[in-house]
Formats: structure tokens, C-alpha cells, sequence
């Protein structure tokens, strides 16, 4: 009997997805809240504290989309369609986010229209991945094995609501980020922010976990039906003790532990989201193994990701050890 590769594909996606979210979701948010910062020295710092890492945690971009690609052919060819939009949105602001990164620092005549340009990268690329979570979350229209609806699919209440709540949770990534990286009044003034970005934070998480068990009968049902609600009522239980745990550190003047439970929030949001879908890739019509590959192509690629995966995590794990401690106000990329 041969080997189901899809349980192995499923959880290199999983991880290739909540890396990207979790690494490039905090130098997004450094670059949303950058406009913000108390002068231009901050800014700086800001912008120094992510810049030995910000375009190395975009591999995981990259892993995600070309896993999906082979191993779910399927699912491939039916979200991307849908979601072609708000993906070109998300490139775009990408693009103008990287550019803006290398040009701010020594075109300096034109500097503040550059970080305006990184600021506005930054959110767009945030919302379109919001977009394309809320789109997730809400389905697709598929007919057969082949996307149904129409390009602008995704223009919906709840579609954009997850966007704006992406927006603050990837700011409370970035200011707990800043926190931990910096000291005096930028440290105090990302602490400040990051407190008003956890309130929106929760208000979102609030609002998915009452609004998606109404659009889908099925994902309330694996909620709310016993016992399935003793068996997760630790999602939600683990969930609150990290806010409070986050809203305590940022009280108290801890750096690392609101990063630390600010990470801990989006993995439990994440796992809900997971627990919400099984077995659905494209959700709410196509599981993991009907929009699956051929079992030889998946075998062929594995060989190389199980090969590519460890030398990722193992660059990644170093340039941070590499880049630890605090940012000093005078440090530059350049």
C-alpha cells in the first residue's frame, strides 16, 4: 500500500503559512505603525530593529505557494482565481515595502516620500492577506473541480472585517516587536500602542468566533455540539489567558513576554482557524485529498522540501541569534 503523503504535505503548508504570518507578519506591522513614530530618530530605529531579517522571513511566502502549487494542484487552481486581486494587491505592496526599505535610508532628498511608500506597502500587503484569510474563511464558489464565481468574490462585509483585523493584529506584532527591541521613549511609545492595537485585536477574535459559526451550520456544530465543546474549550480558554498575560507584561514593562504571548495569540488563532476547516483546503467543498497531486509528484518535491526545510529554519534561527539585543539609535543597514 502505498504512503499518504498528504498528512506530510498538510503540515509543511501549515508551517510554511504560520511562519510567514508570524515572521513577516511583525515587520509588517513595524512598517504600519511607522508614520506613527514619535520622530524621525524613531523611525529609524524602527526600521533598523527589522532590517537584517525583513526579506528572509519572506521565504516562507515562497515555500507556501509553490507547496500549495504542487502538492494541491486543485486547491491551486481554484483559490487563486478567486483571490487574484487581493494576491496582486499583497505582491504589489510587497514590492513597494521592499523598494522603500533600501531606497529610504540613502535617497535622502527624497526619504519621506519613501517611507511613505513603506508605510503604505506595509498596510496594503497587510489588509490583501486579511482579505485573503476572510475569502478563505467564507468559502468559494466551485462547480466540479473548477472556480464558479466571479474576481470580485471576495468584496464582502466579512471579508473586509478580517482585513482591518488583520491590520491590528499585525500591529500588535510589530509594537510588541519594537518593545522588545528598543529602548526609552520609542520603547514606551510602542508599549502604548501595542495595548491599543490588543484591544482590536480581541474585538477581531470576537467577532470571527461568533460571526463564522453563523454563516457555517457545520463549523458551529464542531464547535458547540458536545463534547466536542469540552474537548476545544481549551482554544478559547488559552486564548484569554494570553491577553491577559500580554496586557499584564505591557503593564509591568516586561520586553520580551508580550512579543512571546502576542506570538502565542495568532498560534491559537491559527489552530482555531485549522479547527474550524479540517479537512478542508478549499473550503467548504474540496479536502486535503481531493485536491491533492499525484502521489509521485508529491514524493519527488518531499525529497527536496526535507532537504530545503531545515537549512530555512536553520538561517533563520541563526540571523536572529546573530541580530539579538537591543537596537541602538545610531544602527543602520547601510
Amino acid at each position: 500500500m502505498a504512503l499518504d503523503l498528504v498528512p506530510i504535505w498538510t503540515v509543511i503548508l501549515a508551517v510554511s503559512v504560520f511562519m510567514y504570518v508570524l515572521l513577516d507578519g511583525f515587520d509588517l506591522g513595524v512598517g504600519i505603525l511607522f508614520p506613527f513614530a514619535p520622530d524621525e530618530a524613531a523611525r529609524d530605529t524602527m526600521m533598523a530593529s527589522v532590517a537584517p531579517v525583513w526579506d528572509g522571513n519572506e521565504t516562507w511566502l515562497v515555500m507556501g505557494g509553490i507547496g500549495m502549487f504542487t502538492a494541491f494542484p486543485t486547491a491551486f487552481a481554484i483559490i487563486f482565481p478567486a483571490l487574484y486581486f487581493p494576491v496582486l494587491a499583497m505582491l504589489l505592496g510587497l514590492v513597494f515595502r521592499g523598494v522603500a526599505f533600501e531606497f529610504r535610508p540613502t535617497a535622502r532628498s527624497s526619504s519621506v516620500h519613501w517611507g511613505r511608500a513603506f508605510f503604505l506597502g506595509s498596510l496594503i500587503a497587510t489588509f490583501a492577506q486579511g482579505c485573503i484569510l476572510g475569502k478563505f474563511v467564507l468559502g468559494f464558489e466551485v462547480s466540479g473541480r473548477q472556480f464558479a464565481g466571479s474576481a470580485f468574490d471576495w468584496v464582502h462585509p466579512f471579508v473586509i472585517a478580517v482585513g482591518v483585523g488583520l491590520v491590528f493584529g499585525y500591529a500588535l506584532l510589530g509594537s510588541t516587536w519594537v518593545v522588545m527591541k528598543t529602548e526609552g521613549a520609542l520603547h514606551d511609545w510602542a508599549r502604548a500602542k501595542a495595548r491599543i492595537a490588543l484591544f482590536g485585536v480581541l474585538a477581531f477574535i470576537v467577532m470571527v468566533s461568533v460571526w463564522t459559526p453563523l454563516m457555517h451550520e457545520h463549523i458551529a456544530r464542531r464547535w458547540f455540539s458536545w463534547p466536542n465543546m469540552l474537548w476545544l474549550s481549551p482554544v478559547p480558554a488559552v486564548t484569554a489567558l494570553l491577553a491577559i498575560w500580554l496586557w499584564r507584561s505591557l503593564k509591568r514593562g516586561n520586553d520580551v513576554a508580550p512579543f512571546i504571548a502576542a506570538m502565542g495569540l495568532f498560534f491559537m488563532c491559527y489552530s482555531g482557524l485549522a479547527v474550524s476547516l479540517f479537512p478542508y483546503i478549499v473550503p467548504h467543498t474540496i479536502t486535503l485529498w481531493e485536491a491533492a497531486g499525484a502521489p509521485q509528484a508529491q514524493a519527488f518535491l518531499l525529497i527536496g522540501t526535507l532537504f530545503l526545510i531545515p537549512i530555512i529554519f536553520t538561517y533563520t534561527g541563526w540571523s536572529y541569534w546573530v541580530f539579538r539585543g537591543k537596537v541602538r539609535g545610531d544602527a543602520s543597514y547601510h
